[in-house]
């Protein structure tokens, strides 16, 4: 190395610039997911994040932007988390529990993120949802009633049922706790439950042979990237084996799934942009909140409904966000 370019390296190092971000023209911002970005889910998510960055006077032409997503292989998030620390972004703002714990791991100290998250109390991204106290922030799920809440609304669906199936990813650190939740939930109410767990995209249509093994009568699919990349596959095969599924998101119902109850992921994602712009103007994660929803979607599929001999309780057409015929 030449004396000027140590000189330089040393200069930028003491103001805590590094000298690949001193390099670039523009503030340089990542994104990583285990979705797709191309997919249309994935593309909807994303452009609400940009959405919002544009209604804080961000456009993405402001900033060199490095997105990465495993296309539906976690297991490929851990090599792409470091790739994105070494390119030295400002922040990275990741979909999905495993996206932000394969950063956390990878780097201590540089700004993330979550545009959604399970539970980063539980995943260990966070000390607190007041206090996160590290360098992670953003928006959760976590909230106590949901296990119940998609008992209650499934078997007002399907009323007969009485053992459930729950779809688990489980590379992502939420869904163990999540799937205890629903059973306990379920044994209370007389409804047998079991988890079935599909690694990869491509092992899904094996998750739901088991589930027929296993008899199941109905089934509830936890909300992640990984399912969110395949909702058309699960949609199909959830029709294919004639099962009456709840979905822990709202992408499922649109393209023919029963029901679905959560919060609005696309909200969320464009509140992200809130955190991106209050660390780019020097904000720490640690001292920013962990938000948790404020709007949820109960979506029902009529066609579905019918297709699989149900009727669905006027009752629950009634509290309907939004019906599907």
């Amino acid at each position: 190395m030449r004396r000027r370019d140590l000189i330089l390296d040393l200069a930028l190092a003491a103001a805590g610039v590094s000298p690949a971000r001193a390099a670039a023209a523009k503030p340089r911002l990542a994104t990583l997911s285990a979705a797709s970005n191309d997919a249309p889910l994935g593309a909807k998510r994303w452009g609400a994040f940009w959405e919002g960055m544009q209604s804080l006077g961000h456009s993405p032409q402001d900033f060199e932007v490095e997105a990465r997503s495993a296309d539906g292989h976690p297991d490929r998030l851990v090599s792409l988390a470091a790739e994105l620390v070494r390119l030295d972004p400002q922040i990275i703002v990741c979909w999905g529990s495993e996206a932000s714990l394969a950063v956390k791991r990878a780097t201590s100290t540089m700004p993330i993120v979550m545009a959604v998250s399970g539970d980063p109390i539980g995943a260990g991204l966070a000390a607190s949802l007041v206090r996160p106290g590290g360098n992670v922030t953003g928006l959760s799920l976590a909230l106590p009633d949901m296990a119940g809440k998609h008992v209650e609304l499934l078997l007002t669906m399907v009323p007969h049922a009485k053992r459930i199936a729950i779809l688990t990813n489980p590379h992502d650190p939420t869904h163990a706790g999540r799937a205890e939740a629903i059973k306990g939930a379920a044994r209370s109410v007389g409804v047998a439950p079991f988890t079935v767990a599909a690694l990869t995209v491509d092992r899904i249509d094996g998750a739901f042979t088991e589930m027929t093994r296993q008899n199941a009568d109905a089934l509830i699919v936890l909300g992640t990237p990984l399912f969110a990349s395949a909702n058309t596959v699960i949609v199909a095969l959830a029709a294919r084996h004639r099962l009456p599924a709840l979905y822990d998101a709202s992408g499922f119902v649109p393209v023919g799934g029963l029901i679905s109850y959560s919060a609005d992921i696309t909200d969320l994602f464009r509140r992200a942009a809130t955190f991106v712009d209050n660390i780019l103007n020097g904000a720490k994660p640690a001292d920013l909140p962990i938000e948790q929803p404020t709007r949820f979607q109960l979506l029902i599929n009529l066609k579905t409904a019918a297709a699989l001999g149900l009727t669905v309780p006027q009752s629950l057409l009634q509290r309907a966000d939004e019906v599907i015929e």
